[in-house]
């Protein structure tokens, strides 16, 4: 019997590492494979037709674009909260609440110019869900909630008042019965870019990341964040505000979900409907893990799990899969990365007998 033990690696695998990443998405496609097959569909026409329905086309790559604008404003969220070991799964309910802020001054208010509402839409989606993700926050501080459980919980809350507002107070007379609000005025829409299907929230997605990276890299808060997150009592020891650090985190992590939020609801939908909520928050987590909380890397890792989704909607209509199975996907890619990430960090060894 092989007597061994887990010791971490006393240096970094350089390319070693990229090499161990690459295998473990080649993992993930070699086990959805054979779930086509299982299903009696070709692996390999599925694989194609997964790829061309996210990539084979101007199209493709432009819708891969404008689903990736709000993975990647949820993903910025979730890396601020991550670089903390503040464990924030709410970003879907942040989501919702960004969108509720923004629709309410869009039909609160309408009839002003875009100068105008954008910055006001904005404001209040920054606020709604930036403070619907300190509640957890104070939970985790004043009642030594887990924040795991109270954001997961939250998200639930959060939909199901969107539900309420959109089936209730909020129903456009003008919907045929469906629960949807009245379209937003000219002035609370997001425009596109040129001639392009893509809208100008990618112009705040690039401005968002260089602000967080520049935060992280050159600000005296940005370098609190991180010590307290590599070592939480090291940081109160240093006399570190780390109450303050964690209140800010979450915050921010809330505020950039519900810009997605907003974002979605103005250039997408151009109103709010239940149909905005399709778990942009939760993909965001995966995203986040996968760039390791890089902000360049989560616009790379934001692309391509776009691209899934837009991906896995071609199976669908092509070989008629379950919808779950993009969803899938996304669980199996985040469990390699994550296999992964322990054979970087770890390694095997014989224990040492005295």
């Amino acid at each position: 019997m092989l007597d061994l033990t887990i010791r971490k690696r006393p240096e970094t695998l350089g390319w070693t590492a990229a090499l161990i990443y690459c295998g473990a998405v080649v993992m993930s496609l070699v086990i959805s494979a054979g779930m086509l097959l299982f299903q009696g569909n070709s692996p390999m026409e599925g694989l194609w037709l997964l790829l061309q329905g996210a990539f084979g086309s101007t199209y493709a790559i432009e819708d891969c674009l404008i689903k990736a604008i709000p993975i990647y404003l949820c993903s910025l969220g979730v890396a601020i909260a991550f670089r903390l070991q503040i464990w924030n799964i709410g970003a879907e309910g942040q989501f919702a609440f960004g969108a509720i802020g923004a629709t309410w001054v869009a039909i609160s208010f309408p009839g002003h110019s875009a100068w105008v509402m954008i910055p006001a839409m904005m404001a209040a989606a920054f606020l709604f869900g930036g403070l619907w993700g300190v509640i957890p926050a104070v939970l985790k501080l004043k009642a030594k909630a887990n924040e795991i459980i109270v954001t997961l919980m939250l998200n639930y809350i959060a939909i199901l008042f969107l539900d309420y507002l959109v089936y209730g107070p909020w129903k456009s007379p003008d919907s045929f019965g469906f629960p949807m609000t009245q379209e937003f005025s000219a002035g609370a829409v997001i425009g596109k870019i040129g001639e392009t299907n893509l809208n100008w929230g990618l112009l705040i997605c690039v401005l968002s990341g260089l602000v967080i990276y520049v935060f992280f890299r050159f600000t005296l808060m940005g370098f609190e964040l991180k010590a307290s997150g590599e070592n939480v009592r090291a940081a109160r020891y240093a006399r570190l505000p780390y109450e303050r650090l964690v209140i800010i985190s979450m915050l921010l992590s809330g505020a950039f979900a519900g810009w997605a939020g907003f974002v979605e609801a103005s250039a997408t939908l151009n109103r709010l409907q239940p149909t905005i909520m399709v778990g942009y928050g939760y993909t965001a987590i995966v995203v986040a893990w996968l760039a390791r909380l890089n902000p360049f890397y989560i616009g790379i890792s934001s692309f391509l799990l776009a691209g899934l989704r837009v991906g896995v909607e071609n199976l669908q209509l092509e070989l008629q899969v379950p919808a779950a199975f993009g969803e899938i996907m996304e669980g199996l890619i985040l469990l390699t990365i994550l296999a992964g990430t322990f054979f970087v960090n770890y390694r095997f060894a014989r224990r040492q007998r005295p």
